[in-house]
């Protein structure tokens, strides 16, 4: 149980990406208010957890419903969170756990960005959502298991929230390159289990003894 709970936290903390959203927050309310900007926060994660939320009990079933098995899903999942983590290592910014340079043009011409782009995809991002849907899977059927995956998505959440309510100083602290050496040392971690999901999906399909 505990080695689920680091492999949930450590996976959702690298795709979700509290450091980061904390970052671009910053970036993009830079003119509002306090009170407008802990608005959004608030707003924006509650979106975020209930579209995550939905998605970890509703995903695999529908994937189930489409014929989608355990194993082709350990093995797709692998190969999204490898080429975040490698994003992440190379400190480069696509769409798997951040906005696209067109979403945040867009987004810093909106008054309320609580629904888009934070809550999606900022926070709840496609990187996001499949590791949710991954790890509810790998916990197959077990409570427990899976009360450990939702809290672990819930402790990264709340964190992220945190660290939206304290953007401006966690930005000027760590700053571009300190943002990138975090991002750099769990971008490695989640290469290491995006290979070893791979493994695990390829292992269960049978195609090798």
């Amino acid at each position: 149980m505990l080695e689920t709970a680091l492999v949930a936290f450590t996976t959702f903390f690298a795709t979700i990406g509290p450091i980061d959203i904390a970052a671009i927050f910053a970036a993009i309310t830079h003119g509002n208010s306090v009170a407008e900007k802990r608005r959004m926060a608030l707003r924006g994660t509650a979106i975020a957890t209930v579209v995550m939320l939905v998605v970890a009990f509703a995903g695999e079933p529908v994937l189930g419903h489409m014929g989608i098995t355990l194993a082709a899903l350990r093995a797709a999942g692998g190969v999204l969170l490898l080429l975040i983590a490698v994003d992440m290592v190379f400190a480069r910014h696509t769409g798997g756990t951040s906005t696209t340079r067109e979403e945040t043009d867009e987004a810093t011409a909106k008054a309320d960005i609580s629904v888009f782009p934070l809550a999606t995809p900022l926070i709840a991002g496609p990187g996001a959502m499949g590791a949710a849907i991954l790890l509810m899977a790998e916990a197959e059927g077990d409570i427990a298991l899976k009360s450990v995956v939702v809290g672990s998505l819930l402790a990264v959440l709340l964190m992220a929230l945190a660290f939206m309510l304290v953007a401006g100083q966690i930005s000027r602290l760590l700053g571009v390159t300190g943002l990138n050496v975090v991002a750099r040392v769990v971008g490695v971690l989640l290469a290491a289990l995006a290979v070893q999901f791979i493994f695990d999906g390829i292992k269960d399909s049978g195609i090798v003894g």
